[in-house]
């Protein structure tokens, strides 16, 4: 059973009941002196105590998804090796395919279909998995020709792809609202910023390091073309992200507006983080550390035809004062909306109440050809 298992967690659950129950039971014939009575004493406190923190911490993570198996949560590596030839320049490759936790998910044409891949950047040299969201109409005979927007989709540092499907649940909440009319069918290509694990390189291209930047702005949305049916264009392409994703979202289509129409910064932060997680993102490189700073960066760059959308709480997020600078601070031909809640967290719940109105708006500002 997996780690993320309803059934793990039930089991962790009537395990610390259980124990409890017992503790109180036989604590009575155990209060007495003698090393067996002080040792079954200790064994029963120790092992309640240890299911009572199983418990808890299965409902966090399930919660928010911090582990997405057993060996993510005890370090080892996930992935099966893939021997690519980047001669021939970006590529993908699909390792797996499964249905979404959505109605009619057992045929792709009603459901649509999450593929698990391997995405392989030539100009970069990253190699990240990802999850690719294809909605039903992309199996759909009458869309049989129609190209699909796309959008890429990143989690917070140091999160799962996991998240974004069964924490924020992106594909079910497309899928919702593509059946309502209320957005239209997007591709979404969902994945970690943390390209280079575990290091957090902020997506920028550190000297001498890893090009997370030129992974996500040129080898990602090639890739993706290439393989599936989405366009080249600006129009074709959008970014959202929460936290350390947020940025990024803001960031890439900030300084590449030939690539991506719009980015969507969920509690986004404006300002590389520079700290042990990041390491010497800039090598003393002043002019890459400024341009890093999204605030700086509409200041001094020229602002292309992006649209962006940011979001914050006015009671509960750190991000209020940054947030409102940089809506002042975007100027035509670049455009800019907000999402302000009265009060939420840096957390899964207020992302959710966040997602629908942001996919919305991503799709309003997309198009298919």
């Amino acid at each position: 059973m997996g780690l993320t298992s309803n059934k793990v967690l039930a089991f962790a659950i009537a395990a610390a009941v259980l124990l409890f129950a017992a503790t109180v039971w036989l604590w009575p014939r155990l209060a007495r002196r003698g090393l067996r009575p002080v040792a079954g004493r200790i064994g029963l406190l120790l092992a309640t105590q240890l299911a009572l923190f199983a418990a808890v911490a299965l409902t966090a993570n399930n919660s928010f998804l911090f582990y997405g198996s057993w060996a993510d949560l005890f370090g080892q590596e996930r992935e099966t090796g893939v021997v690519e030839d980047h001669a021939a320049g970006s590529s993908i490759e699909v390792v797996e395919r499964r249905a979404p936790d959505v109605p009619g998910a057992s045929r792709a044409v009603t459901g649509g279909q999450i593929q698990k891949v391997v995405v392989s950047g030539a100009t970069s040299g990253i190699d990240s998995p990802a999850y690719v969201y294809l909605p039903p109409e992309y199996f759909q005979e009458k869309y049989r020709k129609r190209t699909f927007p796309a959008a890429v989709v990143l989690t917070g540092y140091p999160g799962t792809a996991e998240n974004l499907l069964k924490g924020l649940k992106y594909p079910a909440t497309a899928h919702r609202l593509a059946g309502q009319g209320r957005m239209q069918p997007m591709i979404l290509v969902m994945l970690r910023p943390t390209v280079a694990p575990p290091r957090d390189t902020e997506c920028v291209d550190v000297p001498g390091g890893p090009k997370a930047e030129t992974f996500f702005a040129t080898d990602l949305p090639k890739a993706v073309s290439e393989t599936y049916r989405v366009g080249t264009a600006p129009r074709n392409w959008g970014f959202i992200g929460n936290s350390t994703g947020g940025y990024c979202a803001l960031k890439i289509a900030l300084h590449h507006p030939g690539q991506f129409a719009a980015g969507a910064g969920l509690s986004a932060y404006y300002k590389a983080a520079e700290d042990p997680t990041t390491g010497d993102l800039f090598h003393g490189d002043d002019r890459a550390r400024k341009r890093a700073d999204l605030l700086w960066s509409l200041d001094h760059l020229p602002q292309g035809r992006s649209s962006f959308l940011v979001t914050t709480s006015r009671q509960g997020e750190g991000n209020l004062k940054g947030t409102l600078a940089f809506i002042e601070k975007v100027k035509a031909p670049a455009r800019v909306s907000s999402i302000v809640l009265d009060s939420g967290g840096h957390n899964f719940n207020t992302w959710r109440r966040e997602i629908p109105p942001a996919l919305e708006w991503l799709s309003g500002r997309l198009s298919a050809t």
